[in-house]
């Protein structure tokens, strides 16, 4: 029986935070031959996000205190080295904003193998976005579509957040060296992994725009994912002449 961690990055995710676990803990039960635990890495959100998650009846839910914001990238890092101490067999990532169905977990993880990096993909024929304005999609779409022409990469949503991880994948790269810290970690990550040699796996997703909370996309995320995808595609360049 495999063994998964649930991986939901929070800060201020008051709002969401119970209907998503509520959610997420039946689609847990409803997946045969897997057990299913779920992580909250809270970077000490103010408005009590790890407290109201710790006061819901939810199975197999645990709670990760960091002690500041520090991005998506480093909650990430912190949960991986979390499972992989206890001794999981693949992690699943997925936001807490309820834009990511957990009802469509079990489209994921019936894909996923030892040598699989999944990816839930908006961009592909069943997938689909809800209650996002067409300059949002506009945005979403360039950025994958830039990142995949510099890197070389034949995937359509290199920045999706909704994924199951193999732990081998993860023993093979050193997390403390990952340099991103925003949503270009999703890139980053692919890119090891298809580097690596990994088959990346996509799976269409209804992606839906949260109703509650704040966006924690800022332009300084926006910056840094450009800047990097570029220096990567330029270094790419010159490796291969």
């Amino acid at each position: 029986m495999s063994k998964i961690l649930v991986l939901v990055p929070t800060y201020n995710e008051a709002e969401s935070i119970r209907n998503l676990l509520i959610r997420l803990d039946q689609a847990c039960s409803s997946i045969p031959g897997m057990t299913l635990d779920i992580l909250i890495i809270d970077d000490k959100s103010p408005d009590g996000t790890a407290q109201i998650a710790k006061s819901l009846d939810v199975k197999r839910l645990s709670i990760l205190h960091r002690e500041e914001k520090g991005g998506l990238g480093p909650a990430y890092i912190a949960g991986f080295k979390y499972g992989l101490d206890k001794d999981y067999e693949y992690f699943v990532e997925m936001d807490a904003d309820l834009s990511h169905q957990p009802e469509e977990l079990k489209d994921l993880l019936e894909v996923s193998s030892p040598r699989n990096f999944v990816i839930g993909t908006r961009w592909m024929p069943g997938g689909s976005v809800i209650n996002w304005p067409r300059k949002r999609q506009l945005i979403s779409k360039t950025g994958t579509r830039y990142a995949a022409f510099a890197l070389g990469l034949p995937f359509r949503d290199l920045t999706s957040g909704y994924r199951v991880i193999p732990r081998s994948f993860l023993q093979q790269i050193n997390l403390d060296s990952i340099e991103t810290k925003g949503y270009g970690f999703q890139v980053e990550m692919a890119m090891l992994a298809n580097k690596l040699g990994f088959v990346i796996k996509e799976v269409p997703i209804t992606f839906v725009e949260r109703e509650n909370g704040l966006s924690k996309m800022s332009l300084a995320i926006v910056w840094e994912a450009w800047f990097m995808v570029t220096f990567w595609g330029l270094r790419r360049l010159i490796f291969r002449r």
